[in-house]
């Protein structure tokens, strides 16, 4: 145990020391000259006056520090005392305290080092002294050197046991672990090879190269290769770019595609994974039953029809029996599965060297494995009893024949076209057992088949070995159709066509074979690659040790699949290539007749390979499951995330073995094959696809060690993916991207949302900047406006939206389609509201979600709420992507309201937008318009089209009724004649116009008489102005009587006199009015402009203390002005003002238009009282902010007595167009 002892010699000009005071600070010491030196020493020599630092772990760091006299000289020695007796105010035996770094999660902050300072509980660390321009952000902010402390204690992390970045930031404390060690030898290459040899090197390989013949086997093996090659070389770029945590392929998929494509493929990669398992079990079962206890079968077929089904009811009762007892091992104890690996990869490399070392000794010692043909038909070898491949034999007797004697004589050799009879024979003459099996008796003069009457008995050889030139009959294909026999095209045959049927013992295809299936079949033999980047948590280097291990390994199974296919075409006769089981070497496994020294060395080495493939499946698929349930992005597999206390995933290998053996009831591996390979070849697929999209979008993120990858390579890749998924099987390719697409919108619409900083939203960032850059080129054409809502809400005092009501309307106007911007102004100063800001806009949020409405959210902080509302108006949106309607809605109960500010900001808002040429919808009586799940079941939609405002009124309609809410309801268009227009030619002009935009619609017009102005228009319009007046001269005495009680609390102080008169501080009255009274209230007291500012007491009353204050402020005010002032304009405090009031004369434009709301209003309500919804033309509001007002009582007749009203202003510009 050895502790690093840090001398630090301060070297300042030779002083005396300084006498140790209180305002002694180690800044003092001049920092020209800083020197280290860290030398190791043991405990125990350290100074007797320092026992807490003897007793101190290994590890830890004491610093000591000296102030040098000379700079040249010599460092002291750590165990020295001198070099602690000269510290400045240093006494006794004190030495430095040393600093310890809290070795936990990597978020505390490391203790303080104290140089040359005993108090280091008092003083601050020596480093933040040097950052205390930074010493208030040290929080969100840490220092340099907790950064790199951080991540030096960063330990790989079990994928879906917590996640990663979370992990990394929070507070919990972890445990140290010890470093992985493996390198990329036994990390990554032989697990690698051990995934991918498999059951389909052993027991398919040599039936690829039978039907399909070497060249089109070549091909099939090297586009499969050149798949895994490209995958690997994207997996590789993807797996250096940045610490990779346990979790291997899912974890780069997802971080790299984000959470809806990694969910789908990680979910497509499981399902892979585990039909994989099932089929190395099948696979297993099949050596077991075929090849080393066909006697153990349960079910026996009674005739050979039935042979078939025999054999998958068996594999369905042994497979379940094994994925059972296999699923036990697992849960019982995972560590001796990965204890057995190795011994199970020692089982395949002795396998794949026995064929090597058999096809060179098939070059001089040919292996005796014939085959028996009739004609050129093989003939299945358990049918050949006495091993005799003849018809008859001469002078044998039973016993003779059993012993194997080989004098035997052929009696089709002249091809008889009967069957011999007994005259023709000698009298030793015997039939063998293959007769019975062609005849319908034993007896030489039995009826035979004419294929069998007319053809002889050969025999070849099996394996006629690496020198025979075999191969220039293997070259091309041989694909048959299922029930064909398995025919030598170089024999000869007989003429006589008699179909082979399963009565006769031919070796029989199983299956119709073609390319297409082949692919399908080989295809799981190449998989296995991401097996070491599924270590990358235990290995040491991992950005190097994946690529390096994986291009290797793949390089090696590519040899050893290439090679292999050309040695069984050089070696292996045609025939016994197709006979995918065995039967005409009496069921002994094909490539088992080419090993060395004996066929047991495969049989027994494929079955402990594919048993311990089947393992590892059943190992790894339910960590995968759990990996993507503790994701949490779909949300019913959160249950498959909890297992064991020690964390192995109970329930996911529960599920694991419900859908391997639906893989199992399958019961086929040729039928198994294809359907791992589809999910195999998506996840390969979208791997390729993440690569090209980082290195296409070329994030800033985007750094890979491994420099050897391009994007074309990776679309190469990509595209061989796809190729191969249609070509093996198209139909399965169609079900797995359908399965994978249901769980893309699954994770879409109910999955959490995960930020990963993955390539899709990189994409999506890099397709909005170009459509944004498209759309900046010129205003849209009229064919493609739509309404792009910028919709405003208005939060009360808790934070809840006051007509939630407006953002339903939002959603059944825009359908889905377009841009939504939802907007709220808070008022406040941003710097102290900004968590009241995030607040509103995560109930904005909410709303939106609840509404479905797709967009965006946008909250606003100003000092005035029509400020804000300015500012958003004018900043919402970006380059073409521009809002073109506001929504907004009406000031309820503004009559009664005390405050003005509500009807003003609606005012000012409508002015805005005019001045924006935005249009603007004003939804009247919200809470009364159906929700999205009341549809009106009939009724009509009115649009009252006075003016022409670009067609809004037209087009909102057809809008409307897109949705479910509108869709019965019938529209209906009226417009106004006047006394000189004709009615009859303006209806049909009005249902020409609607023809050709295409919209039904019923037309009416409607006619409106001159007529005189009624009584109650003038009435009406004479409330309207007295009403006014009175509100103004009201809020005028308000304002006197809070004034009156200043002035009580504070008669020495005449400052109130300075706002006299003056309205709320929030009033949005003219600009005239700002410029008499505003100005001068806003100015600040202190201000010495003439007439700006008024203050001071009069008389000079007051204090001392407040006469120098009154001294600052220059009287423009008298008491005789301000009372003039207050009589002038408070006419309602006094009789006379109130006779004033009833004296008023309406105004002859205001009479005019309260007879046009009248007037439209009765038309109005007489048409369309029952209608669903009335769309009306929103007259614009007064140039003279004096009338802001009337205009609200104008409005609010024009619209009184409907239920639900639409008010709706043009932009200006044409919306709808009659052409195409």
């Amino acid at each position: 145990m050895t502790d690093v002892c840090i001398n630090t010699n301060f070297s300042p000009p030779p002083a005396p020391a300084p006498p140790r005071s209180p305002s002694y600070t180690p800044e003092r010491v001049a920092m020209a000259s800083v020197r280290f030196t860290v030398t190791p020493t043991k405990a125990e020599d350290l100074p007797d006056a320092s026992p807490d630092l003897s007793a101190r772990s290994a590890g830890h760091v004491r610093f000591g520090s000296r102030e040098s006299v000379s700079r040249s000289e010599p460092i002291s020695d750590c165990s020295g005392g001198p070099a602690s007796g000269n510290l400045p105010g240093a006494g006794g035996g004190e030495t430095p305290d040393s600093s310890t770094a809290d070795q936990g999660d990597g978020n505390s902050k490391m203790s303080s080092v104290y140089i040359n300072n005993s108090h280091a509980v008092d003083d601050d660390d020596f480093y933040d002294r040097n950052l205390a321009l930074f010493e208030e952000e040290m929080d969100t902010r840490p220092k340099v050197s907790s950064l790199l402390n951080r991540l030096a204690n960063y330990t790989n992390l079990t994928q879906g046991a917590k996640e990663h970045e979370e992990a990394e930031s929070n507070g919990e404390k972890r445990k140290a672990s010890k470093a992985p060690q493996m390198g990329t030898f036994m990390g990554v290459y032989l697990p690698c090879l051990q995934n991918i040899f498999g059951v389909i090197l052993f027991l398919r390989l040599t039936w690829v190269v039978g039907a399909g013949g070497v060249l089109q086997a070549l091909c099939i093996v090297l586009v499969c290769c050149c798949c895994t090659m490209l995958t690997a070389i994207s997996m590789s770029a993807i797996a250096t770019n940045g610490v990779v945590p346990a979790g291997g392929s899912y974890f780069m998929i997802s971080r790299s595609l984000g959470p809806e494509f990694g969910g789908a493929v990680g979910l497509c990669f499981y399902l892979g994974t585990t039909f994989a398992g099932a089929m190395y079990i099948l696979g297993a079962i099949e050596i077991l039953l075929m090849y080393i206890a066909p006697q153990a079968a349960i079910f026996i077929a009674s005739a050979a029809e039935g042979e078939g089904a025999a054999l998958l009811n068996n594999m369905r009762v042994y497979g379940s029996i094994c994925l059972l007892l296999m699923s036990l091992l697992v849960f019982v104890g995972v560590k001796y599965v990965n204890k057995l690996a190795s011994v199970f990869l020692a089982c395949v490399i002795v396998s794949i060297l026995s064929i090597y070392i058999g096809a060179l000794v098939s070059a001089f010692i040919p292996p005796d494995f014939s085959v028996c043909m009739l004609g050129n038909r093989t003939v299945n070898g358990h049918a050949l009893s006495d091993n005799q491949c003849a018809k008859t034999v001469l002078g044998q007797s039973t016993e003779a024949m059993d012993q194997g004697d080989g004098n035997l004589t052929f009696m089709a050799e002249n091809s008889t076209a009967i069957p011999p009879s007994a005259t023709s024979l000698t009298p030793s003459a015997v039939t063998t057992a293959i007769w019975k099996h062609f005849c319908d008796s034993s007896e030489l003069n039995a009826t035979c088949d004419d294929f069998f009457t007319h053809s002889k008995f050969t025999t070849i050889q099996g394996i006629p070995g690496l020198a025979s030139g075999i191969i220039t009959e293997n070259l091309w294909s041989t694909y048959l159709t299922r029930g064909d026999v398995l025919e030598k095209p170089s024999l000869p045959s007989t003429h006589v066509s008699a179909p082979a049927t399963n009565q006769r013992p031919y070796v029989f295809a199983d299956i119709t074979t073609s390319f297409t299936l082949l692919v399908g079949i080989f295809f799981p033999s190449v998989t296995g690659i991401m097996a070491g980047s599924n270590r990358s948590g235990d290995l040491k280097d991992a950005q190097r040790s994946i690529p390096i291990g994986t291009i290797l390994a793949i390089l090696t199974t590519s040899l050893v699949y290439l090679s292999s296919v050309v040695l069984f075409g050089c070696c292996i006769d045609g025939v016994l290539l197709r006979d995918k089981f065995g039967d005409s070497v009496k069921g002994i496994l094909v490539v088992g007749t080419l090993a060395w020294p004996s066929s047991w060395v495969i049989v027994i080495g494929s079955f402990l390979s594919t048993f311990g493939a089947g393992l590892q499946s059943l190992t790894g698929a339910p960590r995968l499951l759990q990996a993507i349930a503790k994701d949490n992005i779909i949300p019913f597999l959160r249950v498959f995330g909890h297992g064991k206390a020690n964390g192995e995933p109970t329930w996911a290998l529960l599920l694991t073995a419900c859908i391997a053996e639906l893989g199992i009831l399958i019961a086929s591996l040729d039928l198994v094959a294809p359907i791992l390979s589809m999910f195999f070849l998506m996840c390969y697929l979208f791997v390729n696809l993440a690569c090209a999209l980082q290195t296409l979008l070329r994030t800033p993120n985007w750094r890979p060690r491994f420099s050897y990858y391009h994007w074309s390579l990776s679309f190469l890749g990509m595209t061989i993916c796809l190729a191969l998924m249609f070509i093996s099987s198209w139909y399965y390719a169609i079900v797995a991207m359908v399965i994978a697409g249901m769980i893309y919108k699954y994770i879409e619409y109910h999955g959490a949302e995960k930020e990963w900083g993955d390539g899709i939203r990189g994409l999506s960032l890099s397709a909005a900047r170009y459509a944004l850059l498209r759309l900046e080129e010129g205003p849209p054409h009229t064919k493609n406006w739509r309404p792009q809502l910028l919709v405003l809400l208005k939060l009360d005092e808790d934070a809840h939206v006051k007509s939630p009501g407006l953002l339903t309307f939002a959603s059944q106007l825009k359908a889905g389609k377009g841009l939504t911007i939802v907007g709220t102004v808070l008022s406040g100063n941003f710097l102290h509201s900004y968590g009241e800001a995030l607040a509103a806009e995560q109930t904005l949020k909410h709303l939106m979600d609840k509404e479905r409405v797709k967009g965006f959210c946008q909250c606003i902080v100003a000092h005035k709420p029509r400020d804000g509302i300015s500012h958003m108006i004018q900043s919402s949106g970006l380059g073409g992507m521009n809002p073109n309607t506001v929504v907004m809605g009406w000031p309820q109960a503004w009559r009664q309201s005390e405050d003005p500010q509500s009807w003003k900001t609606f005012i000012n808002t409508v002015r805005i937008t005019t001045a924006a040429h935005l249009a603007l919808l004003v939804p009247k009586n919200i809470s009364l318009f159906p929700c999205n799940s009341e549809p009106c079941s009939e009724g009509y939609i009115d649009v009252w089209w006075i003016v022409h405002d670009g067609g809004m009124l037209m087009l909102l309609p057809f809008l409307l009724r897109q949705h479910k809410v509108w869709r019965k309801c019938g529209m209906r268009i009226f417009t106004v004649a006047q006394m000189e227009d004709n009615s009859i030619q303006m209806k049909k002009d009005l249902a020409t116009f609607l023809y050709h935009l295409r919209i039904e619609a019923e037309v009416e017009v409607v006619e409106m008489h001159d007529s005189d102005i009624s009584a109650y228009t003038y009435e009406r319009t004479l409330m309207m102005e007295q009403r006014s007046q009175m509100l103004r001269q009201m809020r005028l005495s308000k304002s006197d009587r809070e004034r009156e009680a200043q002035a009580v609390k504070d008669r020495t102080s005449m400052l109130r006199l300075t706002s006299i008169g003056s309205d709320d501080e929030d009033d949005t009255d003219g600009a005239g009015e700002r410029g008499e009274r505003g100005g001068e209230r806003e100015r600040p007291p202190s201000s010495g402009g003439g007439g700006a500012a008024a203050g001071g007491g009069g008389g000079g009353a007051g204090n001392a203390g407040s006469s120098e204050n009154h001294r600052r402020v220059q009287m423009t005010w008298t008491k005789e002005r301000s009372l003039q002032y207050r009589a002038s304009h408070s006419g309602c405090s006094t009789p006379e003002g109130f006779r004033d009031m009833l004296s008023i004369r309406p105004d002859h434009s205001n009479v005019r238009r309260m007879h046009t709301a009248v007037k439209l209003n009765e038309v109005i309500v007489n048409k369309s009282h029952d209608a669903r919804l009335v769309l009306l033309n929103m007259p614009g509001p007064p140039r003279n902010p004096q009338g802001d007002e009337n205009y609200m009582e104008f409005l609010e007749v024009l619209t009184e007595g409907l239920e639900r009203v639409l008010l709706v202003r043009g932009g200006g510009s044409e919306v709808i167009t009659i052409y195409s």
